[in-house]
């Protein structure tokens, strides 16, 4: 159980699309905002898990073209999600919970997202713990709650940064700057995958 742990520690707080998109939502739109994107998150992990359980997510994964299209449907959302959280408004009052993203938008991301498919296969299919019965159950009971950890700390970070009350123009830049991370995930992401 050490090593599950340990190995969803490492695969979960690198900063991969969703926990950098959850920080950059809650440091442009706040906490409530970021709560409703946290939620999506969640359940869309918990789809992409229940398809690698069930062997459906191996099934679609088989062909090269699909895994193209979640890769560019992927790249293109997050540059999409990219610009909303770096084009947010900034000052007093300024959180436009209209164009905040929601739990639809965090479904959507983790359908889309390659990162989720194979964290969720490595982890399930790795990592025996030799328990005859409840294994499967352990692993994603285990996987949840650190997950939700993580990924509520990294909500946090995000509107602590907005929390800091910093002036319009500084709240710009760190808008920006979240937006760039996410960019930046985007083209490695995309690097990689060229290359390979």
């Amino acid at each position: 159980m050490i090593a599950y742990v340990t190995a969803i520690l490492l695969l979960i707080v690198t900063p991969g699309p969703g926990v950098l998109s959850l920080a950059g939502v809650g440091g442009a739109f706040g906490m409530a905002a970021g709560r409703r994107y946290l939620v999506g998150l969640w359940l869309g992990t918990n789809v992409v898990l229940a398809m690698v359980l069930t062997g459906l997510a191996a099934l679609v994964l088989a062909d090269g073209r699909v895994r193209t299209v979640l890769l560019l449907a992927s790249a293109a959302y997050l540059l999409w999600l990219a610009w909303r959280v770096a084009t947010a408004a900034t000052g007093p009052g300024a959180e436009d919970a209209a164009r905040a993203p929601g739990i639809r938008d965090g479904i959507a991301l983790q359908l889309v997202n390659p990162k989720g498919y194979a964290v969720n296969t490595t982890l399930m299919a790795g990592f025996p713990l030799g328990w005859a019965a409840g294994e499967t159950l352990a692993k994603v009971v285990v996987l949840n709650l650190l997950w939700l950890g993580i990924h509520y700390l990294w909500l946090l970070f995000g509107d602590g940064l907005r929390r800091m009350e910093p002036s319009p123009g500084a709240q710009r830049w760190i808008n920006r700057a979240m937006g760039a991370s996410l960019a930046a995930v985007v083209a490695l992401a995309l690097a990689a995958t060229l290359r390979a």
